[in-house]
């Protein structure tokens, strides 16, 4: 939880072809979206041509108001929430990123990690292209104004883009006059489909559907280019892989539990993950705890699975952000406690199972332990849903260095005792598999085990 992966964006577009609101739905489409990025946020609109923007550091509720919402007036438009993975953390990075070129202007927003982004800007500085930011999604706008010209359309320039860049992406493109998503040829971000009576709409989870009576349509499909303008909507799909590589943590993790990605409901997928550690990892206790809130859906699948009694062993402070993305260790530390207080009532004089989703560094996890046996937990089980995190992710989620994951430089016993458990299990990788294997997709599990769908050219990996 607390000590592991920061996690990556959000997107949400909205073609308006009714008479909704159209900011204020990509409003209430980024709030549900608030927990992919709590860095930096962003709206930009279509007014007849024109394109409209605000985006700036911080939540989505702290930058927009009726005054900026009644402002962006349009009839498409796209928003991003932001938590950094390639460019540093400052204003000038927000998403959307707005654009003028020889063709006119757009707005782009991505989620994810160009792996070869460092080699285009190089190649396009040398060509005169001055950069005004250091995200990707600047390298993808200038890599795609300038293939722009020779083409009749925008979405061809995007086809030919598509086999330049490499990495992990979800994209929505907005000009003038279209709307355009388009999701990496392995599939690794998610990007869904939706409708609202006849308008179209983009999300990265479906979550952000729900609430606000829109139906999803499907997943854009790996490698799809869907475009929306005033003739209708037309997907192109271009060339793909024969494996797909969907990221499994979105599932372990930074999805929210009702969203569903590629027919599989994110919490089912943890409830199952909890059963598969129950059967691989049994112990004698007394009581089965969830750390909120990614770890409470296996939780109760340990719980059903072994017979344990599940009870609520923390109360959470959910008006503090999350703790990983504070500055300093220290800070995320202090957060643990500012953030979860452990129930004495249910954990006193009890054997404890502490169900999480992952454990990177281990030291939050050493907090979380000692927070449980000061509160009276004569022992303290802790079961992972997620394998070991052995290698860094250079494909959107921004894990540490190899030397700093903990499970790529101790053993289980050793984490265990640093972490101060009486035991320690994680899921196997066949069992995590086991969770989301519907047939549709084929996972990215290189945090797990080293095996990278897009080479990545780091010596720490060799």
């Amino acid at each position: 939880m607390f000590d592991k992966l920061k996690e990556e964006c959000g997107v949400f577009g909205v073609y308006n072809n009714n008479k909704f609101d159209t900011s204020r739905l990509t409003y209430y489409g980024l709030f549900a979206l608030q927990h992919r990025g709590q860095e930096s946020a962003g709206i930009a609109v279509n007014n007849n041509g024109t394109i409209l923007y605000r985006k700036e550091m911080g939540m989505v509720a702290e930058i927009f108001d009726d005054v900026v919402l009644n402002y962006l007036k349009g009839h498409s438009a796209i928003g991003h929430v932001r938590y950094s993975t390639t460019g540093e953390s400052y204003a000038e990075n927000a998403q959307p990123l707005v654009i003028k070129y020889t063709k006119g202007h757009m707005a782009i927003a991505h989620n994810g990690n160009i792996t070869n982004a460092s080699e285009i800007k190089k190649e396009l500085e040398e060509q005169g292209t001055i950069f005004q930011t250091t995200s990707d999604t600047e390298v993808i706008a200038a890599l795609l104004s300038r293939k722009r010209i020779k083409y009749k359309t925008i979405e061809e320039a995007l086809k030919e883009v598509m086999t330049i860049i490499k990495g992990a992406y979800s994209l929505l493109v907005m000009t003038p006059n279209k709307l355009i998503a388009a999701r990496d040829p392995l599939g690794m971000r998610p990007l869904i489909i939706g409708k609202k009576e006849d308008s179209y709409v983009f999300s990265s989870e479906s979550c952000a559907f729900d609430s606000l009576g829109i139906s999803c349509v499907r997943d854009v499909e790996p490698g799809e280019i869907i475009v929306v303008d005033n003739k209708g909507i037309t997907s192109i799909q271009t060339p793909t892989p024969k494996k797909s590589a969907s990221c499994i943590f979105e599932y372990i993790y930074f999805a929210r539990p009702d969203s569903v990605m590629d027919g599989i409901e994110v919490y089912s997928a943890r409830y199952k993950a909890g059963i598969t550690l129950a059967k691989e990892h049994p112990v004698d206790a007394d009581v089965v705890v969830g750390v909120p809130d990614s770890g409470l859906a296996a939780a109760h699948g340990f719980a059903d699975e072994s017979g344990i009694e599940y009870v609520g062993g923390f109360m959470k402070n959910r008006y503090v952000g999350r703790t990983f993305i504070q500055p300093s260790q220290e800070m995320r530390e202090l957060g643990v406690h500012l953030k979860l207080n452990p129930i004495r009532s249910q954990i006193e004089g009890k054997r404890v199972v502490m169900i999480d989703d992952s454990l990177v560094r281990g030291t939050t996890s050493k907090k979380i332990v000692t927070l449980l046996k000061d509160a009276g937990a004569k022992e303290v089980h802790v079961r992972i849903s997620s394998p070991p995190v052995k290698y860094s992710c250079y494909f959107g989620i921004d894990t540490p260095e190899r030397k700093k994951l903990i499970a790529g430089n101790m053993s289980i016993d050793e984490i265990r005792d640093l972490i101060g458990a009486d035991s320690l299990g994680y899921i196997s990788n066949e069992g995590l598999l086991s969770t989301c294997n519907n047939g549709k997709r084929d996972y990215c599990m290189a945090c797990f085990n080293g095996n990278y769908p897009i080479q990545v050219n780091h010596e720490e990996e060799k």
